[in-house]
């Protein structure tokens, strides 16, 4: 066994059937999905990585002290190389993960942050850099929203859970697949745009596939249209509105 000398160590541990791994007196949740995979932990007095052959699961603060480490290297952890990711410098995007609530909001720093009611229900990463949050799925570091950040990198660092970012994530080069009711008047709005389908169309729920540059419409029987996207915004929700029931006066 090699000497301790008071730097960072690397140790290997099994993610057990729960997901739920316990390492010197701390939870680190990875989720059933990944049980039975092997987990490398670079660890110091700042931070915590997980990887897994050589990718970046996530990132922790450390919760360790020097004899903390100390202990590992005693119990069979190794000097630790290089850090896979480098230490997160005032100013620099942090990422955290939550569950998104119901009405489409997580809980950073104190505050409710909207994120987008699509996502309700939904577990996210977070990116926090300096003036923008990005809401990511944090398996495929696929990117979902973005957002104007309100906090300060004072505020961000208080966050539970904070670690560095990794990459930055990546929007979907698939189209956005959503539903939508047209009105009396054979109009459609999706992303901010709106589309007159005709009113024969009154009323029905269509099928819109929502790319960069076009959105297509499914009518059935073949009746598909493809028009130029002229907004930016994003989709905000899936499924079709109600349609809305006209208020009847009562006459006694």
């Amino acid at each position: 066994m090699t000497a301790y000398d008071g730097g960072a160590v690397e140790f290997e541990r099994v993610v057990p059937p729960s997901g739920n791994m316990e390492v010197a007196g701390r939870q680190f949740w990875l989720g059933p999905r990944r049980s039975g995979q092997v987990i490398t932990f670079w660890a110091d007095t700042d931070v915590i990585h997980l990887t897994a052959g050589g990718l970046r699961v996530k990132s922790a603060w450390s919760h360790l002290s020097v004899a903390g480490l100390a202990k590992l290297a005693a119990t069979g952890a190794r000097p630790a190389g290089p850090p896979p990711l480098p230490k997160a410098q005032p100013g620099a995007a942090i990422e955290v993960e939550r569950v998104v609530s119901n009405a489409g909001q997580v809980h950073l720093a104190g505050r409710y942050v909207i994120a987008a009611e699509i996502l309700g229900g939904r577990r996210v990463g977070v990116r926090i850099e300096e003036h923008t949050l990005m809401f990511f799925d944090p398996h495929t570091r696929e990117l979902l929203r973005t957002r104007p950040n309100p906090l300060t990198w004072d505020q961000a660092c208080t966050i539970r859970g904070a670690s560095p970012a990794g990459p930055p994530p990546r929007p979907s080069a698939e189209p956005i697949t959503a539903q939508r009711r047209a009105s009396n008047t054979g109009v459609i709005m999706v992303a901010g745009q709106k589309i007159a389908l005709g009113r024969i169309h009154a009323g029905r729920v269509v099928t819109v596939h929502v790319a960069d540059h076009t959105v297509t419409i499914d009518l059935g029987r073949d009746d598909v249209r493809t028009i130029r996207r002229t907004t930016t915004q994003a989709v905000r929700s899936i499924k079709a509105h109600r349609p809305r029931k006209a208020r009847t006066t009562r006459v006694s």
